[in-house]
């Protein structure tokens, strides 16, 4: 079977993602398939926009499929987890800066690896099933592909808020927060998918209002400290034991990354500058952090007991977020 579905259609490229069964985990080849795509279609005077959505109804793109990275890790084979992230990034980095219409159907899971394809469009649809989050410090990564982006320009602190918790959001939120733009019930989508591809015009696109958003008008300014220690003492004082569950079970490291990364994209001029920065983490994440012990407890034992050992120290943490040199992610890759 082949896992991404690439074809024209009248005045549309297409990208389906194909692994319903795997709630379409994005591999290595698949991201690389997004990629020569766009590539190819950035000059075709046929392909007005681009359409991405995805087989099956439980999910548009539930991550990364990150098991080779974890089995190589192990290995000590630490450049197959840097190629996959590289490659990866540089197809986040194509869609966000693509110079026609991207449009982007997002149904079921939305999380880590799925924000960076449908996250980045320039047309994010959710429906009424769509479920939105940044898990990974609950697998001693950090919030990359771009989310430290997202996060980081998400209104007042809700990006702190769901990058050390990975909570998740509905399609209200999704708005919200910025990680989508419009809310169309999905029984509308077979529809409109095909006035995209007959018109090329996204004008075509009539959004529904937005549901409600819980986070909308939700005291988050806890997540406002100056650390990870501060941020809990905070949340203790305010009886938030929800949130407080969720840092409890994650990664300190991982979260002590994750608030310096939000933090630093505010400043940032553009998505790739965030990109960069995330890569200077999860090149090194096989082999100086938690990364290995968190996937070997969330996704190969599934004993959800992880033992985080990597120190979360601030030196430490600006030791995995050092410039990587010869590494550094260069965007004369994605030109």
């Amino acid at each position: 079977m082949t896992e991404m579905i690439v074809r024209k259609d009248r005045r549309a490229g297409r990208l389906t993602l194909n692994r319903p069964r795997a709630l379409n985990a994005l591999s290595h080849d698949m991201a690389l398939a997004i990629d020569t795509a766009l590539r190819e279609w950035q000059h075709d005077p046929e392909m007005a926009l681009v359409v991405i959505d995805a087989e099956g109804e439980r999910a548009f793109c539930s991550g990364g499929d990150i098991a080779a990275v974890y089995r190589a890790g192990l290995a000590g084979e630490h450049q197959r987890g840097r190629a996959f992230f590289r490659d990866e990034y540089v197809m986040n980095a194509r869609i966000a800066g693509y110079p026609k219409p991207v449009v982007a159907f997002m149904q079921g899971f939305v999380m880590g690896g799925g924000v960076g394809v449908g996250g980045h469009a320039s047309h994010r649809i959710v429906g009424e099933t769509t479920q939105v989050a940044m898990p990974e410090c609950g697998i001693g990564m950090i919030p990359d592909v771009g989310g430290s982006w997202l996060l980081g320009h998400a209104p007042g602190r809700c990006g702190e808020y769901l990058g050390l918790t990975g909570a998740r959001m509905g399609p209200g939120d999704a708005i919200f927060t910025g990680f989508a733009d419009s809310y169309i019930p999905e029984a509308e989508w077979p529809a409109l998918k095909e006035r995209l591809a007959e018109t090329g015009a996204v004008a075509v696109i009539a959004p529904h209002p937005r549901p409600p958003a819980p986070l909308e008008g939700r005291d988050l300014s806890a997540f406002g400290g100056p650390s990870v220690a501060a941020i809990i003492a905070a949340l203790e004082a305010a009886g938030e034991e929800t949130a407080l569950a969720a840092l409890r079970r994650n990664s300190p490291l991982s979260m002590a990354a994750t608030l310096a990364l939000v933090r630093a994209a505010r400043g940032d001029r553009d998505l790739r500058e965030s990109l960069a920065r995330e890569l200077r983490f999860t090149a090194r994440a096989t082999a100086e952090s938690d990364f290995l012990e968190g996937v070997r407890a969330q996704l190969i034992d599934k004993d959800r007991d992880p033992r985080w050992s990597a120190d979360a120290s601030a030196a430490h943490v600006a030791a995995m977020l050092a410039p990587l040199g010869p590494d550094e992610l260069g965007w004369e890759e994605s030109t």
